[in-house]
């Protein structure tokens, strides 16, 4: 396999953990909320299984997303070239980390446990930013690259 390959696998399969894991995380939040917005003594339990949980994903989301900037920084380097597609490609991927980190920290880390189902849909709204991103990126990588 050639290394042009190989930075397309990375890069891809980089770029499909990354949606993977916010997707990962919907399911989870899901299935959590009855226990996360009830009484006091579940929320303590699932929210130590949340925050578990949330540090292991982070963990593989910060090396998928590293590995999709970087294998993108490398493809465009050496073999797609600095174009204003990838340019705007790379301003894509900082707009969708810099809303996610964003509103992770102004509307998600206040949150205390137990919580109201209006406040915990906070989490929902994180997912609809997410995955609004993606399908932008998604659209501009293959609809106009």
């Amino acid at each position: 396999m050639d290394l042009h390959a190989l930075l397309r696998l990375v890069h891809i399969t980089g770029f499909a953990a990354w949606f993977g894991t916010i997707f990962a995380s919907m399911f989870v939040l899901k299935t959590l909320e009855p226990g996360m917005t009830g009484d006091e003594g579940h929320a303590k339990e699932y929210k130590a299984l949340l925050m578990r949980f949330i540090g292991l994903e982070t963990k593989v989301a910060d090396v998928a997303v590293v590995s999709v900037l970087v294998s993108g920084l490398l493809l465009a380097q050496f073999y797609h070239g600095w174009t204003l597609w990838a340019a705007v490609k790379i301003v894509l991927l900082i707009l969708q980390i810099a809303l996610t980190m964003g509103y992770i920290v102004k509307r998600i880390q206040p949150i205390a446990y137990p919580c109201d189902t209006a406040r915990y849909a906070s989490w929902y709204r994180l997912f609809a930013i997410s995955f609004t991103m993606f399908g932008i990126v998604l659209a501009v990588t293959f609809f106009f690259l």
